[in-house]
């Protein structure tokens, strides 16, 4: 057979079902669908659609549907091999050589994929076994459950003195050391008489392709003092590092579903957003993203979000990123980048903040457009025409590099515009408003729009406050600028512990604290609550962790919660432990206080809980519903979104009625 699967695959990754059709039909963006009236008979009214996620077409019309290869030979009458031909023509691919050892090589190919299965099984195995214990403490360390191990199938390469385990194991099953060696698996050479394992003592993540086949191997080293912490495998007949993503089969189905599609540096991030609920996440394999990592991105999403670390080297990954994208940016094709708080990254924060800390995070995205510019302003000091001139010119030059030229057309229009705001000569003194001087720590600094005659904060006026093209005094905002987006830097996350827990949050671990038996039954319950804050994550962290110094075992309740407060106190809480309490504003809930009898306290932590489940659940139903409102305008998503904030209200009300039945219990119970 002259064209395999893998040349097949190859060929519908590179060539979207829209760029193929489009050359023949005009398409108009319906959703995240294309449609257009049929090639295959007249009609006035569209009833052909394309779906780029799903890799293929359907006519209601006629009732025909296929990918790209059934679309040239329907439309151009051509058999199957000249049809393929085309196609790759169009894609640049260069067709396989028709050699008498073609089919041979086919068949080799599912050998190695044999070998990869065979080795994920036995990597999976040896984590759940005995051996596997120090693998499954780091998972569990993570807050990667069982469940979670098995979907992404992970698994641990044994321990030294260990050097041929799965080469044994391999072998025993009849495969080869060649087969072995072939795909990796083993580590060979002239210099090496006898090939040995390739991941010893590490946390193994399958890396699969489209069809869902092991074809690669991420392993995370167990201990500090080793070359890699992290080691990938090799190049092989199967695996290509530029050419994959981790998670890509599940990730391109979830976007198709309307999930978003978020970029993270790793496989523990990748884990970590998809249990957080965004099972649109990826990654690339150990490397910075690569043109061709790109390029299967947008086939999944028009703008994917890059998910950064918020430190340095966070900054200068999403740099990188810019610069690579920038030349192959298409209409409607382009990235957007968020930047996680500094000292985090999507693990850390998906295990202290949960799915409302991420989702704050992403929402805050920015387009590449705003992180050029901040880049190109950083650590600058424009304070000379020659200065600025040469930032003008290096403008320039980045929009040349852009292909597409009517996107090349906005992006100049786009960077003069802000090159006009930031340096606008001064009408009253024929300078420039603050001479443009940016020093280390103010780069990028954010200037105040001006149109429409509006005031600018300092009282004077923007242009169009005089006569016609006569700009009026301008104003630079005193302080740094910010890197984060106005939302980002008032939100929760980076006000940190300026932010207030919130009311009901601080009532639950109130409850914990002055009643940890609670915990005998709710451990798990405890451990499954989604807490917005990330102090109210910590303070639980510290919670369980005194449950399990022996205090529960007293029977009675009061030393309970004495002994509670003693070891939270120690363990560095008690900062926490007062802010909790400084969150509770309104008159105690009687069943979370000290003293309440035992019936009391399970219906308030009944109540209490539900609440909060369903408060979360409201939630994100209502962030689905505003996104579907912003898709859709219609009156049917205007209603779903009225009756989510009606269900948040009654949430509200609920609560209140829980506090104020509280407050008489209470009173009731001291009357008598």
């Amino acid at each position: 057979m002259r064209f395999t699967p893998q040349f097949l695959d190859e060929l519908r990754a590179r060539l979207s079902v829209s760029e193929v059709v489009g050359k023949r039909v005009k398409l108009k963006k319906a959703g995240r669908e294309w449609k257009g009236l049929s090639p295959f008979q007249q009609e006035k009214t569209p009833s052909f659609y394309v779906n780029d996620q799903k890799g293929f077409y359907h006519d209601f019309s006629s009732g025909k549907h296929g990918d790209i290869i059934n679309f040239v030979m329907e439309t151009d009458g051509l058999p199957f091999a000249e049809a393929v031909e085309r196609l790759a023509n169009m894609a640049g691919l260069p067709l396989p050589a028709v050699t008498p050892d073609a089919a041979r090589h086919e068949q080799r190919r599912r050998t190695l994929h044999d070998v990869m299965e065979l080795a994920a099984k036995f990597f999976a195995e040896t984590l759940a076994s005995r051996v596997g214990a120090k693998a499954r403490g780091y998972l569990a360390d993570r807050a990667i459950s069982p469940a979670t191990q098995l979907q992404f199938r992970l698994g641990y390469a044994p321990p030294p003195p260990e050097r041929f385990a799965l080469k044994e194991h391999l072998g025993k099953l009849g495969v080869s050391v060649e087969d072995m060696v072939e795909t990796g698996m083993l580590v060979a050479g002239d210099d090496i008489p006898v090939p040995y394992d390739r991941f010893r003592d590490r946390v193994m993540f399958p890396i699969t392709d489209l069809r869902g086949r092991v074809i690669a191997f991420g392993g995370r080293a167990l201990e500090k003092d080793v070359p890699a912490k992290y080691l990938n495998s090799p190049e092989t007949p199967l695996f290509h590092k530029g050419d994959n993503l981790y998670n890509h089969q599940t990730a391109r189905k979830a976007t198709h579903d309307g999930s978003a599609l978020i970029v993270v540096e790793g496989y523990v991030d990748v884990i970590a957003m998809v249990t957080a609920g965004f099972a649109g996440a990826v990654a690339p394999l150990g490397t910075a993203l690569t043109e061709n990592q790109l390029a299967l991105l947008w086939k999944m999403a028009d703008e994917p979000i890059l998910c950064f670390d918020g430190d340095r080297a966070g900054q200068k990954a999403a740099y990188r990123a810019a610069d690579l994208a920038l030349p192959f940016l298409a209409p409607g094709k382009s990235l957007r980048f968020a930047l996680l708080p500094e000292g985090q990254d999507p693990d850390d924060l998906a295990r202290s903040g949960g799915r409302g800390a991420i989702e704050e995070v992403i929402a805050a995205a920015r387009p590449l457009a705003d992180m050029i510019w901040s880049r190109e302003l950083e650590g600058g000091n424009f304070a000379t025409p020659e200065r600025r001139a040469a930032l003008e010119a290096r403008i320039k030059e980045l929009s040349n590099g852009i292909r597409d030229e009517v996107v090349r057309r906005y992006y100049r229009q786009d960077l003069a515009e802000r090159l006009l705001r930031a340096f606008a000569p001064d009408s009253g003194r024929g300078g420039f408003a603050g001479r443009g001087n940016f020093r280390p720590g103010q780069a990028g600094r954010q200037f105040q729009p001006r149109g429409g005659g509006q005031p600018n904060r300092f009282g004077g006026q923007g242009f169009g406050g005089g006569r016609r093209g006569a700009p009026g005094p301008i104003q630079l905002p005193s302080g740094p600028y910010q890197a984060a987006s106005p939302q980002l830097a008032s939100s929760p996350i980076m006000r940190g512990q300026r932010s207030a827990i919130s009311r009901r949050e601080a009532l639950i671990l109130q409850s914990l604290i002055n009643h940890p038996w609670l915990l005998d039954d709710h451990l798990e319950e405890v451990a499954a609550l989604e807490f917005a804050h990330p102090e109210a994550h910590k303070l639980r962290a510290g919670i369980i962790a005194a449950f399990a110094n022996d205090h529960h075992h007293s029977p009675d309740p009061g030393e309970q919660a004495e002994k509670m407060r003693s070891d939270i106190e120690k363990g560095g809480f008690l900062q926490l432990l007062q802010r909790v309490e400084g969150g509770i504003t309104t008159a105690a809930v009687w069943g979370a206080r000290e003293g309440a009898a035992r019936d009391d306290v399970l219906s308030t932590w009944h109540q209490l809980v539900a609440l909060h489940r369903q408060y979360h659940s409201l939630l994100r139903e209502l962030k689905d519903a505003e996104l579907a409102l912003g898709e859709d305008p219609s009156e049917a998503n205007m209603a779903w979104l009225r009756d989510i904030k009606a269900r948040l209200a009654e949430v509200d009300g609920t609560e209140a009625l829980i506090e104020g039945f509280g407050e008489l219990s209470g009173r009731f119970q001291k009357s008598v």
